[in-house]
This record gives C-alpha cells, sequence and structure tokens, in this order.
C-alpha cells in the first residue's frame, strides 16, 4: 500500500506539472484517491486480523503457565515442525557382562526408530457478529468473542491433557489405586494410606522421588481438606499459591479429571459419559517423562462488508497443542471407589 501510494503521488505531481498545474496538488489528489476505498479496507482487514491472530497466540501461550502442573511439564514447542514432533524410538539397552572371561566380545545391535506424533487440532465453530450489535451494545462485543473462544479451547485442551496423562489401565508401570476411606455420598473417600499406597508403588517401578506430581480432582481435595488437618493447613500457601508436598508428590488440583469404571480400574474415553460404575479420579505422574507442545495459532475473520446481505462477521480460531508421556509408564491414578 505504501509503495502504491509514492508511486501515486509522484505519478500525480509528473502529471500536474505537464499540464501546468501545482505538483504539489495533483499528488496530494492522486495519492488520497489510491487509498479509497480499497487501499484502506485492505490495510484494515489485513492488520484487524493480524492483531486478534497475536492476541490468541499471546493468550494460548501465558494461559498454559497459569496451570501449575502443567506448567511443570516439559515443552517441545521448537520441535513441532507442520504440526509434528518425532521422537526417536530407542531400541533397548545393551547386555551388561559380569566377570566376562571370553572374547571377543559378542556384538548386539540396539535398533532406533523414528516416533512422529501429530499435535492435536483445535477448532472452535464461527460466531457471527452483526453489524447491527457492533453499533447497538455498550461493551466491546468483538474482545468478548476473542476472549469465550480462547476460553472454550483452553478448557479443553487442559481436560484432554491431564486424561493423557492418566494411565489406560492398571499395570505394573501404570498402578490405579482405588480408595478405601469411609462412605461419601456414592462412593469411598481418599485417605493418606491410598496416597501411600500409590507412592509404594511408584517406588517399587523406580521412579525417581523427585519431580512426581499429584493432581487432585475436587472430590479428594474435599475429603482432605475434612479429614486431614496437616491437609487443610497447608492447602493453600499464600506467598506461591500452591499446595504443600503429600508423601513425596507435589500437590496441585484440577476441576477436570477423568473417569474411570471402579469394577476394571480402566480409564473412561475422553468425553464418554460417565455411568453408574464410574467415577472420577485423581492423576498422578513424573514429570521428566512427560511433554507438551503448541503448535501454530491462527485466526479466521471473514468482514461484515463481505457480506452486503446479511451484514454480519464471522470469527474463529485453530490453534494446535498436545500433551503425552514420552512412554506408558511412570503415571499413576487414585479412583474413587464405589460406595457399598
Amino acid at each position: 500500500m505504501i509503495i502504491a501510494l509514492i508511486f501515486s503521488v509522484t505519478m500525480g505531481s509528473v502529471f500536474a506539472a505537464t499540464a501546468g498545474l501545482s505538483a504539489i496538488a495533483g499528488g496530494t489528489i492522486t495519492g488520497l484517491a489510491s487509498l479509497i476505498p480499497t487501499g484502506i479496507e485492505g490495510f484494515r482487514a489485513g492488520i484487524y486480523t493480524e492483531v486478534w491472530t497475536g492476541e490468541m497466540i499471546k493468550a494460548f501461550r501465558s494461559s498454559v503457565e497459569s496451570i501449575g502442573w502443567l506448567n511443570r511439564i516439559r515443552s517441545y514447542d521448537q520441535y513441532a515442525n507442520n504440526e509434528v514432533i518425532h521422537f526417536v524410538q530407542i531400541g533397548g539397552d545393551p547386555d551388561v557382562l559380569i566377570n566376562n572371561s571370553s572374547y571377543p566380545i559378542p556384538v548386539q545391535s540396539l535398533a532406533d526408530a523414528d516416533k512422529p506424533i501429530g499435535l492435536d487440532k483445535y477448532q472452535t465453530k464461527a460466531t457471527v457478529i452483526t453489524d447491527d450489535e457492533l453499533y447497538a451494545i455498550s461493551y466491546d462485543k468483538m474482545q468478548s468473542t476473542v476472549e469465550r473462544h480462547r476460553d472454550a479451547v483452553n478448557e479443553t485442551k487442559y481436560a484432554r491433557a491431564l486424561h493423557a496423562l492418566a494411565p489406560n489401565a492398571d499395570t505394573t508401570g501404570t498402578p490405579v489405586i482405588l480408595t478405601s476411606g469411609a462412605i461419601s455420598d456414592d462412593r469411598k473417600a481418599i485417605t493418606k494410606s491410598d496416597i501411600i499406597q500409590l507412592k509404594k508403588r511408584f517406588d517399587k517401578i523406580k521412579v525417581p522421588v523427585g519431580d512426581r506430581l499429584l493432581v487432585l480432582c475436587p472430590d479428594h481435595v474435599a475429603d482432605l481438606l475434612e479429614n486431614d488437618q496437616k491437609f487443610a493447613a497447608q492447602y493453600y500457601n499464600y506467598t506461591t499459591g500452591k499446595i504443600g508436598n503429600l508423601y513425596g508428590f507435589e500437590v496441585y488440583e484440577y476441576t477436570t479429571c477423568p473417569y474411570y469404571t471402579v469394577a476394571t480400574k480402566a480409564k473412561l474415553a475422553y468425553g464418554a459419559v460417565a455411568g453408574s460404575g464410574d467415577r472420577q479420579a485423581s492423576v498422578a505422574f513424573y514429570a521428566p517423562r512427560m511433554m507438551k507442545a503448541t503448535g501454530s495459532t491462527k485466526v479466521y475473520l471473514s468482514d461484515a462488508k463481505n457480506d452486503p446481505q446479511n451484514q454480519q462477521n464471522l470469527y474463529n480460531v485453530r490453534h494446535y497443542f498436545i500433551t503425552l508421556p514420552l512412554k506408558n509408564e511412570a503415571i499413576g491414578a487414585i479412583v474413587s471407589n464405589v460406595a457399598t
């Protein structure tokens, strides 16, 4: 647009001077003409979209840091090329010889392989914002729409992230513990002994003591507040806002925790509706064995000027993000047992 403006002003000045008129007046007139209407509208539309895109990228990245347990996971953003991360699938460890006296030492192959992981794509449905609304209402409808799209994507991707960090079933490397406390409504409350049992299972599979995280669901937070005086006393730290540690776990809380079928200790699929035999769980994991990555963010904005019949704007976003265990181990869960 700037280059076109300079060209228009220059040519207008030349033609005006050739015709015996004021070169300044000719340049000014042609320069203004080049801006109306296409130049200004095109420039405004481009900047408008870029501004909202910038705001969304900033909001998505900064909001991740506000979730304590997610903030403790290493970011692989720099490796997310084309919304895919390539990891190396390690082929195993070499065999160790003890007091070997036979030579030559045998050769062993450790075959590694490429393991590509695609980022999840989050898209919002388009929101209609009419020009009548923008003129009539007393608040910034566009800004409100941007914030609601951001919050909706964040809420979904955080819940999906914690769901991915929870074990699918009870195995040696992925323990699932059932609560054993007193009956509370339709479930058994969590106790300190349950957390100790999870710690014991982690110890047996040699999960390093540091960087163990426990994300409590709302029911389990309430149980501990009511029955554990020490937990209640350290529930809120006015300096950091973080809950105190419990038996080697850094403790956090989150409302949208995954559900399990109690009878089988199997995790429900993300988004599945919980039934009568399903209960919510708290999730534990060893942070260095987990990963997260944020990919690209794009804003889609259709201006009302391009829709003369309806005179309405359309807005939505597309965002890439993923959180996963690097390997299916060092993750666990404590599931509310069914009251009997």
